[in-house]
């Protein structure tokens, strides 16, 4: 069995999940004044996105593969963004009360970041939209994705990891961190880790299915290498690596501003 067919989809989603997270933690740690003309373009951006998201779902390509996964990760850094640079929060921007039982705290968080979610749902349902019932589904799928493993992310940070990544916070909002827990693993990690391994398996599974199409090899490889590394970033939150150096080049803005 042939492999070669994964070895464009591997490198491409490695590549794109590299850049765009350096980028997106670049124009974040700017000063806030270059916020706004950051956000137009990347609205612009965003927008442009899902008008090619939609049509490159209408055909099962290799090419629409591509594309569609490349949309939709346009579209979630656009999003992302808009949380990063605060203008998609919560109700919410202060630290939580010292006494705050993990009852209090649990709804405080929520509202810290509750418009952000709102937002990310109202994006499921717009590329749902734009992409129901097509051939061609890896842009949602993309997103899917992206948008299950973040509140995984944000989960476990709340209920507690080894590391937090503080660093990757813009100065604006730290008052985050106190809603983060500090221990060396929690009761959700392994089921989270666990079942979307299984997954990813299942993807990897179908990328290297014998007569599969190219466009079948792409989908799934593009979507098992993403999955995987939502996976590592997992592991990440609780194995002592200095991550946060893959993506120096990145934090110098901040520096710099």
């Amino acid at each position: 069995m042939e492999i070669s067919p994964l070895l464009y989809p591997t490198l491409f989603v490695l590549i794109a999940w590299w850049f765009s997270t350096g980028a997106i933690l670049y124009l974040d740690q700017l000063p806030s004044t270059t916020y706004p003309i950051s956000m137009t373009c990347a609205t612009a951006l965003a927008l442009a996105a899902l008008v090619v998201l939609a049509v490159s779902s209408q055909a099962a390509t290799l090419a629409n593969a591509y594309i569609g996964f490349s949309a939709a990760l346009i579209i979630w850094g656009w999003q992302e963004m808009a949380f990063l640079m605060g203008f998609v929060t919560g109700t919410r921007k202060s630290a939580c009360p010292e006494n705050a039982t993990e009852l209090q705290k649990f709804l405080y968080a929520t509202e810290s970041v509750i418009f952000h979610e709102v937002a990310l749902v109202i994006c499921v349902l717009a590329l749902f939209t734009v992409s129901w019932d097509r051939p061609n589904q890896v842009g949602i799928a993309t997103f899917f994705i992206l948008w299950v493993m973040r509140l995984s992310a944000k989960l476990n940070l709340f209920f507690g990891v080894r590391n937090r990544y503080e660093s990757f916070l813009p100065p604006h909002l730290a008052y985050l961190k106190t809603y983060f827990g500090q221990r060396s693993i929690n009761y959700l990690f392994p089921v989270v880790v666990t079942s979307s391994s299984v997954v990813s398996f299942l993807l990897w599974q179908a990328a290297l299915t014998l007569g599969a199409t190219p466009f079948e090899n792409a989908s799934y490889g593009l979507l098992a290498t993403l999955l995987t590394l939502a996976v590592l970033e997992h592991w990440f939150l609780i194995i002592p690596l200095p991550v946060e150096r893959v993506w120096n080049w990145a934090m110098r803005s901040r520096n710099a501003g």
